[in-house]
């Protein structure tokens, strides 16, 4: 219950994403448990649930993060599947929502559509889609038509990828939508231009009507904000958007208020999207300890191998006989180079590189001392308390509506969080004290759908 003399605060939404995807993962270490073993999985579940979480989200790998013959620990690829770990954890769970990340490049509309609304039935309404569209032709390698320029996982431009993320999840919900409410399945067709398919759907309308849609933005990184396309994505297709960190207040307001501006022209409300920043957090029982244990837990993240991949990222060359603890390369990148496969390609290599140069001179720093220094820091460092604060701050403000957590090892990596943090914004009244309904789409504040055959 919300603490006597507490102000009333509008409450967060709180998402917890496993750990394993990017560069925010510690791979090995004390903490560091088996990052495919059901036991891992269910033990993070379990304590999301319990400290009220909206949802979890899983990513999905579909190839091993591989550069030249050499495996990097830089992502969620390895694992099991989303879906199937997902429908293993509904059976053990009983209130928290299950987000599955699903590429529309490596799948088709009725095949997902069917193992979506097979998990809302599982979990009696608690499915999510995390919605990601990739151009990445090393993934699409693996798919039946290699690497060729088309839509079998070759490489179609930025803007041919949201059009084709945008008709697939439109197809997926007319598939939906294709049993009424009162459950007479009715044939569906859908001719557009990249999908075209017709006949029954096999799967009854789901407790949730539709599953909920979380789509992410990249992280700003060196370009400065999230694209126009992935804005427009969200305003018109999510009911999340899960938004890069913050940063300053003042970029998070600017975002938040951006992106709910877009929502009009689709007739739809402010309320009816959530914006949700990934975020990172290290705490202490005091700022100093927090402190000190952010910087503990950059060192585990960024390991030697991985500090070579970052460096080939900016420098778009083979640097791999570089020593990690040695200096930065004297060569310029290369602008047009291959580099190691990534999260998002780096726009200026040249400006980067210099910027880690005058950083490694300045402070005399290593290759992997520089990575460190450089590509990420933790979203909130200090106590409990302040943690909590800072948090409250940027919903208030109208940065947010609330956080998707990014642990940084498995499985216990939320424990701490779940168990001190939450509490703190119980009482301050930013946070729910309990489940009042049972579908995600409850959790949330979201309508259930309108139905729409």
């Amino acid at each position: 219950m919300t603490a006597p003399g507490a102000r009333q605060r509008r409450q967060m939404h709180l998402a917890v994403q496993v750990p394993g995807a990017g560069s925010t993962t510690v791979w090995a270490g004390p903490d560091s448990g088996s990052h495919i073993g059901f036991p891992s999985f269910r033990h993070l579940a379990a304590t999301a649930e319990r400290g009220l979480f909206d949802f979890l989200l899983l990513a999905e790998g579909l190839r091993l993060p591989e550069h030249k013959g050499r495996i990097h620990d830089l992502d969620a690829a390895g694992r099991p599947e989303p879906l199937t770990v997902l429908s293993a954890l509904a059976a053990v769970t009983g209130r928290i929502g299950l987000a599955a990340t699903a590429d529309t490049t490596f799948h088709e509309p009725y095949e997902l559509a069917r193992r979506l609304a097979s998990l809302d039935h599982l979990s009696d309404g608690r499915a999510a889609w995390h919605v990601v569209a990739s151009s990445d032709a090393f993934t699409g390698e693996n798919f039946r038509c290699g690497g060729r320029p088309d839509w079998c996982g070759g490489r179609p431009d930025r803007s041919q990828c949201f059009a084709r993320a945008a008709e697939f999840v439109t197809t997926a919900r007319e598939l939906w939508d294709s049993w009424t409410p009162g459950g007479v399945p009715r044939p569906f067709a859908h001719h557009g231009r990249h999908f075209s398919v017709s006949g029954t759907f096999d799967v009854a309308r789901s407790p949730q009507g539709h599953p909920v849609v979380i789509r992410s933005g990249e992280s700003a990184g060196e370009s400065g904000g999230h694209s126009h396309e992935e804005r427009e994505f969200a305003a018109s297709t999510a009911d999340v958007f899960l938004a890069g960190p913050p940063g300053t207040p003042e970029a998070g307001q600017a975002l938040y208020a951006d992106v709910k501006r877009r929502l009009a022209a689709y007739g739809r409300r402010p309320e009816d999207l959530k914006v949700m920043p990934g975020v990172t957090f290290a705490l202490g029982d005091t700022d100093a300890e927090a402190q000190e244990n952010a910087a503990e837990i950059r060192k585990q993240q960024v390991s030697p191998q991985g500090a070579l991949f970052a460096l080939e990222q900016v420098w778009g060359r083979d640097l791999s006989g570089y020593d990690p603890d040695g200096p930065l390369p004297r060569i310029d990148p290369d602008p047009a180079g291959e580099a190691a496969p990534g999260p998002a390609p780096i726009a200026d290599r040249l400006a980067v590189a210099a910027r880690w140069r005058a950083v490694a001179e300045a402070k005399g720093l290593s290759i992997r001392q520089t990575v460190i220094e450089t590509t990420g820091r933790q979203s909130f460092i200090g106590t409990p308390a302040s943690v909590a604060a800072q948090m409250v701050e940027l919903v208030t403000a109208g940065a947010a509506d609330g956080f998707v957590l990014r642990p940084h090892f498995t499985p216990g990596g939320l424990d701490e969080f779940a168990g001190r943090v939450v509490p703190l914004l119980q009482e301050r009244g930013a946070f729910r004290t309990e489940y009042t309904g049972a579908t995600l789409r409850e959790h949330l504040g979201l309508p259930l759908p309108v139905w729409k055959g």
